[in-house]
């Protein structure tokens, strides 16, 4: 999702809930902590400089369990974020703690914001030896497809 997609979201919503990708969610106490823009210049295992620019949200929870921050007040932290920061219309990363500190992308089910599973991958297969994956084929869908061999069909 990205800061243009949360923003219009949050103009039509009366309350804030993220739920985590086990389905739980972070208590309604929560707080945006931080909202930034993340840069990250790397060189991948192939020797390909790389840049990656996300705007980075963190969630944190505290004992003030009266908190509730209400979607107009994080509507304004991004904008200012946005003006202060000069940060674009980038896709948004959440950090959130669990047993470690999680990071997480984000979409929107109607109802809550949804922190989904971000998973680690080789951005050079082609320069490590990675073979790609072939598509895995059901014999049953093959019969389907294509001419049968029907006494008459012309296939022996």
């Amino acid at each position: 999702m990205k800061l243009s997609e949360i923003k219009s979201k949050l103009k039509v919503l009366d309350t804030i809930a993220f739920q985590l990708p086990n389905g739980t969610l972070v208590p309604n106490h929560f707080h945006v902590t931080e909202v930034g823009k993340i840069s990250k210049n790397f060189i991948d295992c192939g020797g390909t400089v790389r840049t990656e620019n996300v705007a980075n949200f963190q969630l944190w929870e505290a004992d003030d369990y009266d908190h509730r921050l209400h979607p107009e007040k994080l509507l304004n932290i991004i904008e200012l974020s946005e003006k202060v920061l000069h940060i674009e219309d980038l896709e948004i990363e959440v950090e959130y703690q669990g047993d470690t500190i999680g990071k997480y992308g984000l979409d929107f089910d109607g109802t809550n914001f949804l922190l989904t599973s971000k998973l680690t991958d080789c951005l050079a297969k082609d320069k490590c030896g990675i073979p790609e994956k072939k598509p895995k084929l059901k014999f049953s869908d093959l019969q389907n497809e294509g001419p049968s061999c029907a006494p008459g069909s012309g296939c022996c």
